[in-house]
């Protein structure tokens, strides 16, 4: 039987005036080939809002400063099942759409696990990641990001 650690977290959709969202491409490090690539954002705080959890992780993570009431509701939100470093966690997240003209993406904020497991960085259009074989999360990205972009509220 496998058990699960309790986690929340809260995600960030960050999409440019091309409409291209901005992933990172990661590992496990108990699992060094399984690679994959993910969007900003992390687990939160004890006592931390998912606003507030999301706006840390993007300055942390991209270097981008937003206040959390910036991000206005979550778009989407999900429960996933997954393993990292050894530890199986069940994590509630909730992601928020964040729309820049543009950013450069700085990574001097990343922690010490993001440094060894976080390999680089790309801005996705939905056309690429619809056409790709390499692996993303969350797998329905393409739908839930092609729903918040059409502007039909939360998908």
């Amino acid at each position: 039987m496998t058990v699960y650690t309790p986690r929340r977290a809260a995600r960030v959709l960050l999409v440019d005036a091309s409409d291209r969202v901005l992933l990172f491409e990661g590992s496990d490090p108990a699992r060094p080939g399984h690679r994959y690539w993910f969007t900003p954002g992390g687990g939160l705080d004890p006592g931390e809002t998912p606003a507030a959890g999301a706006v840390r992780e993007l300055a942390e993570e991209t270097g981008l400063r937003l206040a959390p009431a910036e991000l206005g509701d979550p778009v989407w939100s999900e429960t996933v099942e997954f393993p990292f470093d050894g530890v199986w966690y069940r994590q509630e997240q909730e992601f928020f759409l964040v729309r820049v003209p543009a950013w450069e993406v700085d990574t001097a904020g990343f922690n010490e696990i993001e440094q060894t497991s976080v390999h680089g960085h790309r801005w996705w259009s939905l056309g690429d990641l619809a056409g790709t074989a390499e692996r993303y999360y969350p797998p329905d990205l393409v739908a839930r990001l092609a729903g918040a972009l059409a502007g039909g509220g939360p998908c």
